[in-house]
């Protein structure tokens, strides 16, 4: 009887330690019966990440498919073979699939992700006015799904605390895309929360109760979404400040899992069964009880 070793898939990143991302896919591998696993990769730098890729095109390297999350998900771009259109244009991929021949080939599935959420939601982005918290990775997916759809908002404002980087962010996208709806803003009043139908946090803010509120609460109304992408904790000051003031609310985890739901159709070539997401949707919904 021969031991057929398992397939590897993972995810690359710094920090890793919160990421539910394993439970999600074991979870599927193991409804599925693949002889596959998923794992942590955290790379502690540029210099490891180069040689994490260099070590990928191995031949007999068991590695076939990876997501990709912070600081490297627009460092990653140069190592990979081939860009689905819609990562070029975002300039960012959290998805690779990596062929026997160990050829690279790269996705953004956080955009997709994100807009598979918002319909799950009921919020439909057509004609409505966004305002946006951050620059970075999160964002650029989110700014570049909703600037290259058809029905897109009326328009986006922008706000970074370093408005430097919210300012390139803009001018790189629109380099690749139709990006004249995106304002960059230089303060949090200026993003009119009061007049926007949605709210969304890409930054970091939250993840910590002593985290100060970057707009005035007050600006928040009943009539619109305020969406962090942060899902632990799951009700941030943000959210929770939202709540009390009769807005619709969401944590992150339904785009966690709407772009992992992706990510394992393109590594599986295949789309997946209602049963099978529905059990990695409750591996990441009891991962981040027992985080809380």
């Amino acid at each position: 009887m021969t031991y057929e070793p398992p397939a590897i898939y993972g995810i690359i990143g710094h920090p890793l330690t919160h990421s539910l991302s394993p439970l999600m896919h074991n979870a599927a591998f193991k409804s599925l019966q693949v002889n596959a696993v998923y794992k942590l990769f955290p790379l502690g730098g540029d210099q490891e990440l180069k040689l994490f890729m260099e070590d990928l095109r191995e031949e007999g390297n068991p590695i076939f498919g990876l997501n990709v999350t912070v600081p490297y998900k627009e460092k990653i771009l140069p190592f990979l073979d081939a860009v689905d259109p819609f990562a070029a244009k975002a300039g960012a991929v959290n998805t690779i699939v990596i062929t026997h021949q160990r050829k690279m080939r790269g996705f953004n599935t956080d955009g997709p992700g994100f807009l598979s959420h918002l319909s799950e939601l009921g919020f439909d982005p057509k004609g409505k006015r966004i305002a946006i918290l951050g620059a970075g990775g999160t964002a650029r997916a989110i700014l570049s799904v909703l600037c290259l759809i058809n029905d897109r908002p009326a328009g986006i404002k922008l706000y970074n605390r370093t408005v430097d980087h919210a300012q390139k962010l803009a001018a790189q996208l629109g380099q690749n895309m139709d990006a004249s709806l995106v304002e960059v803003v230089h303060s949090p009043e200026d993003l009119n929360v009061e007049l926007a139908d949605c709210l969304i946090n890409t930054t970091s803010v939250g993840l910590k109760g002593e985290d100060k509120l970057l707009i005035d609460p007050d600006a928040v109304h009943p009539d619109m979404l305020v969406y962090d992408v942060i899902y632990n904790p799951p009700q941030t000051a943000l959210l929770k400040a939202a709540k009390s003031k009769g807005a619709q609310i969401s944590n992150g985890l339904g785009m966690l899992y709407y772009q992992g739901i992706l990510a394992f159709k393109h590594w599986a070539g295949v789309d997946i069964d209602g049963k099978c997401k529905a059990i990695m949707r409750k591996a990441l919904q009891e991962g981040l009880k027992n985080e809380s």
